[in-house]
């Protein structure tokens, strides 16, 4: 275990992440990128515990993408699972398995205080904190998308799903997009990765 996980970890965090998955009899895969979620904790039918997490994530991501799920584990153990996945008891179950990391030697000193404030109370995507999803795709590989919120108006794009929108105005947090092919609207968050379609 300690081997595949030194490929998508910080290196201080592969030994105590290792010692939290066999604590807790976790089964962990690594999968193909899914489009809806990073990461996904399950017991199984058998009473063993699953977690999957994407293989493209950069390590940053990865170690909190696998807190966040080891965290509702524990969360359901400790609290019975009638809780709330994402409700308080989670939250502080999330917010006391990741203090340990929250170190120089495992995290980047920029994103350090992004993820001090993320974890005062930590939502149920990282992907919804603007702010910390931003500093943590500056960690990823270079890509051809862009972040919504760079687009002009009415700029042309092709969204997560494939489908073709145009760029209009921000609704508060949440800009309003046109679906080419259909003209309704949807509302993205300004830290969406999209790709500006290219007119001849």
């Amino acid at each position: 275990m300690m081997s595949v996980l030194e490929k998508y970890l910080p290196r201080l965090a592969v030994a105590p992440l290792t010692a939290l998955l066999q604590q807790n009899q976790v089964h962990l895969k690594i999968v193909d990128e899914r489009k809806t979620r990073h990461g996904d904790y399950r017991k199984n039918p058998d009473g063993s515990h699953g977690i999957t997490i994407n293989a493209n994530l950069n390590k940053y991501r990865f170690t909190i993408t696998l807190v966040h799920e080891i965290a509702h584990l524990v969360a359901f153990q400790k609290y019975g699972r009638t809780i709330k996945p994402h409700g308080a008891e989670w939250k502080h179950t999330f917010q006391k398995l990741m203090l340990p990391f929250l170190r120089p030697d495992i995290f980047p000193n920029d994103l350090l205080p992004v993820l001090a404030r993320h974890f005062k109370n930590p939502k149920a995507s990282s992907d919804t904190d603007a702010m910390m999803s931003i500093a943590l795709k500056s960690y990823d590989l270079e890509t051809d998308k862009s972040y919504i919120f760079e687009l002009p108006q009415q700029t042309l794009f092709v969204g997560p799903s494939g489908r073709k929108f145009q760029k209009g105005e921000k609704l508060r947090k949440r800009y309003q997009c046109v679906e080419i092919s259909t003209g309704k609207v949807y509302l993205f968050q300004p830290n969406a990765q999209v790709t500006i379609l290219k007119t001849q």
